[in-house]
């Protein structure tokens, strides 16, 4: 997975939070020959079809105009369903207690992919319990995280 620059990111939040949603995150990863540009998104009352067309229409406006994607590319706006990702340091926060999934952009204790109890987050830290031992991932060698329902 490639992550989005800072500076789309920021755009694509700006839009989608124009509309009235909560933008939660977003990635690109390549294809084929192209690439898939996921957003996801969430409100209060749960996210819709229609919600998700709405965003995707404004989006794609916004990306033809300023172009940021080099090549062919999917858009995909979805809710974060149930086992929802995490991006920020903040989704972290909001749901320790919660079971979930980390892939780690280099091992740690000769394990990539961790799955435990998220503890707490401290600082820029995220400590899991994993099998009764708490395992001390810093936030900068998360590649993808999201919830285990």
């Amino acid at each position: 997975m490639k992550h989005v620059a800072i500076t789309l990111r920021d755009r694509l939040a700006s839009v989608v939070e124009a509309l009235g949603y909560e933008f939660i995150g977003c990635e690109l990863q390549r294809q084929g020959r192209g690439s898939l540009l996921r957003i996801y998104i969430d409100s209060a009352n749960g996210i819709t079809v229609d919600d998700c067309s709405k965003v995707s229409y404004q989006v794609s406006a916004m990306l033809d105009v300023e172009d940021p994607i080099q090549g062919a590319y999917t858009l995909e706006v979805s809710s974060p369903g149930i086992d929802r990702p995490l991006f920020e340091i903040a989704h972290f926060n909001k749901y320790v207690g919660n079971k979930v999934k980390i892939r780690l952009l280099a091992p740690i204790e000769n394990r990539r992919n961790l799955v435990g109890m998220l503890v707490k987050v401290e600082s820029m830290n995220i400590h899991l319990l994993i099998d009764s031992e708490e395992i001390v991932v810093p936030f900068s060698e998360i590649e993808k995280a999201k919830l285990i329902a």
